[in-house]
């Protein structure tokens, strides 16, 4: 299965000054899976250790002599290691954290060296990480699931997406493709984009297969929950991980994971699984100005969960006959569409920089929200997303006349349109803007379909 990051992979190995790559991810989105096709596909020699698996490697760098570490790892694979055509692979180095101080050495002294590594708890061990780390000496890399484009490529629907990677709103899409894309974004949440179980879908179409599988993948996120034993209760991230999958597309709210737990261990639980990746934040913004995160208020966020076929796994989507599943997925209350339309956002943006999302929420008086505020180029844009064909924008057009914005974007389940909105508020400000509406499965399009 292709994916975009490869052709990342490609740039960074590229590089006449490349530094080695960390790839930051959540388990199973595919970081060695990636790192094995880069060597294959350049014909390099893959060495690769695997920190977790056999502990006893890290002595290979018991030593700060970059020459003496690569004789080890020759004697040590019965290899020779030649600069240009050799890559080594360091996964899951959470579990070897001081080999990180010893990158420096392979960016000043192996210049032409491929050095990839990886981690699924990276995040956690880099947060509690006491050696010095190479800063200015080593690129991050940020790895997703797979996003909706990639799972059209998957499942051999590469006609569609050529016709949607290159759709104007100029353009039309016939109202059979429109059916067509709804159904695979139907499919796609349930069957969602982690690589294993996007590999079985796309092998044997079976829904009940693919279930078995993300049951798995959710039963080894709750099982790292007990790593964190000694820190952590176990039960409550456990607690936690059921809530947050029903708290999708609303403020997060402690109390609702544990009426009897302090809010200060839910507070340090959810830290654990979004510095593991598993989960993600969308920070509160005043929307006032660029930066969106200048004028954040802490006390308000939302979470999304890695993957949205996980989500459909944990609220039993799957379970559910089919056509009775997409009933489910496209009621306008339901929280997949805002996880289906935050992951797209997540995977569109450049794997060299941690993913961000925001979302306005009126923090004082009258109630109202926008699902997502984003960024384009030196423009605010808010976001109203509708997992059906209909729904109110009242608090949308309040934010508008509010913000003294001029251009929103609206994602449903209809075909494309543009239109000019001129109402009054439900408070009878008056106010006029230009609404842009996209179908959910267009999302990762945002930018372009924004630009025209």
């Amino acid at each position: 299965m292709e994916r975009s990051a490869s052709q990342h992979l490609d740039n960074w190995l590229a590089e006449k000054n490349r530094k080695p790559l960390v790839i930051r991810g959540a388990r199973q989105v595919g970081k060695t899976w990636l790192v094995r096709d880069l060597a294959a596909r350049h014909n390099l020699t893959l060495i690769e250790l695997n920190f977790e698996r056999n502990p006893s490697l890290a002595d290979l760098f018991n030593t700060n002599d970059s020459q003496e570490i690569l004789l080890n790892l020759e004697s040590e694979f019965n290899t020779p290691i030649h600069p240009k055509t050799t890559h080594i692979f360091l996964d899951e180095i959470q579990a070897a954290p001081e080999i990180f101080a010893k990158l420096r050495w392979f960016k000043e002294d192996f210049k032409d060296l491929a050095l990839i590594a990886a981690g699924s708890l990276l995040e956690f061990s880099l947060n509690t990480y006491q050696y010095s780390m190479p800063v200015g000496r080593i690129s991050y890399f940020y790895l997703e699931a797979f996003s909706f484009f990639e799972y059209l490529s998957a499942t051999g629907n590469d006609f569609l997406l050529k016709k949607l990677a290159r759709f104007s709103m100029n353009e039309t899409i016939p109202l059979s493709l429109h059916e067509k894309a709804l159904k695979l974004y139907h499919t796609y949440c349930l069957v969602g984009g982690m690589p294993e179980v996007l590999q079985k879908w796309a092998d044997t179409g079976d829904l009940k297969a693919c279930m078995k599988l993300q049951q798995d993948l959710l039963a080894t996120f709750r099982d790292d929950f007990y790593k964190y034993g000694d820190r952590f209760d176990p039960d409550l991230l456990f607690k936690l991980f059921n809530s947050v999958c029903r708290q999708i597309g609303t403020k997060f709210v402690y109390s609702r994971v544990d009426p009897s737990a302090a809010s200060q261990a839910v507070k340090n639980g959810l830290s654990v699984l979004c510095q593991a990746r598993v989960f993600s934040q969308i920070r509160h913004t005043s929307a006032n100005g660029l930066p969106l995160g200048a004028e954040s208020n802490d006390k308000f966020f939302k979470i999304l969960l890695i993957d949205t076929g996980l989500v459909s796994a944990q609220l039993d989507l799957s379970s559910i006959p089919y056509s009775q599943a997409g009933d489910i997925i496209f009621t306008n209350k339901g929280p997949l569409a805002e996880q289906f339309v935050g992951q797209q956002l997540r995977a569109a943006q450049s794997p060299l920089t941690d993913p961000s999302l925001f979302y306005w929420q009126r923090t004082g008086g009258r109630q109202g929200e926008i699902d997502y505020i984003i960024q384009y180029r030196n423009r605010i844009i808010p976001v109203e997303i509708k997992s059906g064909k209909a729904g109110s924008m009242k608090s949308l057009h309040q934010f508008m006349h509010d913000k003294r914005l001029d251009l929103a974007l609206r994602i449903n389940a209809n075909l494309p349109a543009m239109e000019q909105i001129s109402i009054k508020t439900t408070k009878g400000d008056p106010v006029s803007y230009t609404l842009i509406s996209i179908p959910l499965y267009l999302a990762q399009q945002i930018d372009s379909l924004i630009g025209e």
